[in-house]
């Protein structure tokens, strides 16, 4: 029997019987939708990830004060031990392979521009943030270092601060009062949306560092300092670097943890990336599950095939069917039913991938490799759960299936 008549009997076989084919298709159909949803949620995830950690600065590192472990616990960064503006001079003078050094200080205030006023971030920044942090600048211009020297009271803001405070209106040259004290707008950042921790990264005012500290806050001290590395390749070491100075200038005994942090953003980018590839790898496992029980509902349904056509399969034999030509009849069918089943599935999960990225707000992507994979296990399980059926089918005795009733 030529396998393109074969191909013929079988899609015969299964239009004879519409409903129970579509019913046993479901299984494939599902399992493949969901694998191929599940992964592309997985991995619009990772993509989201990288990509807001990649806004926040490439190769950087931040050092906050406060140690991460406090007697074999870990704990949030953060104490008493303050970091200083000499400590940042220090990494920037003494430390090789940096581009950038950008002490920072922050605190929460109300910005207040006319009827209008928002709560928001307001961070004392020098000119190097801009650059350590990949920000743009919309409109108007970036802090300066005549800006340092004279504390002048002038702020950059991001898209959310501006859209709340002016509307449509174009803030550069506007007075905002900050703290009951006016500052003059000298220009607006380009978005940046959300950070991995769904920060709204445009919800912030950024002033002169001196202004930050002496006219605002009223410290001395700096919260974190932003670094930028000039080599990925040298990241750990400028980060081990960083820490033994730091250990030297705290007069950290040897015994004693530190007190301040160094977190390492591309260390951190490829820890989220591995967790979130193992989260899609579970997705799209669970999701293939639903394969396997649609592999056993084709297993099922070819066995009631089989008992149903042993009439017809007595028949082929004694007209000179072989055990080659009834098995591979029903392993075609069952195969067939994973074909169909796998490219609706297709179908079906990348329209509910583009729903739920519409409808859903999550980020997906959709690629070739897991829709290739999971068409081939569709296609595989066809394969696997026809073979005890087809078996069973080209063992029959020609004589008892023509007397079955």
């Amino acid at each position: 029997m030529l396998f393109s008549e074969s191909i013929r009997i079988a899609i015969t076989a299964l239009l004879a019987n519409k409903l129970r084919s579509i019913l046993t298709m479901l299984g494939i159909i599902i399992g493949v939708g969901a694998v191929i949803a599940m992964v592309s949620i997985g991995m619009g995830v990772r993509q989201q990830v990288q990509t807001s950690i990649a806004s926040l600065g490439s190769n950087m590192l931040i050092v906050s004060p406060g140690s991460s472990s406090s007697g074999g616990v870990r704990g949030a960064a953060g104490s008493n031990v303050k970091l200083k503006l000499d400590d940042s001079d220090a990494i920037k003078n003494k430390i090789k392979n940096i581009d950038y050094v950008s002490p920072t200080v922050s605190s929460s205030y109300q910005v207040v521009n006319g009827n209008q006023n928002w709560n928001t971030t307001v961070q004392g920044v020098t000119p190097e943030f801009l650059l350590i942090r990949s920000l743009t600048v919309g409109s108007g211009s970036f802090i300066t270092n005549a800006d340092l020297t004279s504390r002048n009271r002038v702020a950059v803001i991001g898209k959310t601060v501006a859209s709340n405070l002016f509307s449509d209106m174009n803030p550069v040259g506007q007075n905002v009062r900050i703290n009951n004290t006016p500052y003059k707008i000298i220009g607006v950042l380009e978005s940046k949306g959300q950070s991995s921790m769904g920060q709204d990264q445009d919800d912030i005012v950024i002033v002169p560092l001196t202004t930050g500290q002496e006219r605002l806050m009223g410290i001395t001290y700096v919260k974190s300092i932003n670094i930028q590395v000039s080599d990925p390749e040298k990241m750990d070491q400028v980060q081990s670097e960083i820490e033994t100075l730091l250990r030297q200038r705290h007069r950290i005994l040897s015994d004693k943890d530190d007190d301040f942090t160094v977190r390492n953003l591309t260390s951190l980018m490829e820890t989220m990336t591995q967790t979130t590839t193992m989260i899609t790898l579970l997705l799209g496992s669970v999701a293939a599950i639903s394969l396997l029980v649609g592999g056993i509902g084709i297993m099922n349904i070819m066995m009631v095939s089989v008992t149903e056509r042993t009439r017809e399969i007595g028949i082929r034999k004694a007209l000179g069917a072989t055990f080659q030509n009834i098995m591979m009849q029903f392993l075609i069918e069952s195969v067939v039913i994973g074909v169909i089943g796998g490219i609706i599935g297709i179908v079906f999960g990348c329209l509910a991938a583009m729903a739920i990225s519409k409808f859903g707000g999550f980020t997906t992507v959709i690629t070739v490799a897991p829709i290739l994979l999971s068409f081939g296990f569709s296609v595989g399980i066809g394969l696997f759960f026809g073979i005890y059926p087809a078996r069973k089918a080209a063992l029959l005795d020609p004589i008892d299936a023509l007397r079955y009733e």
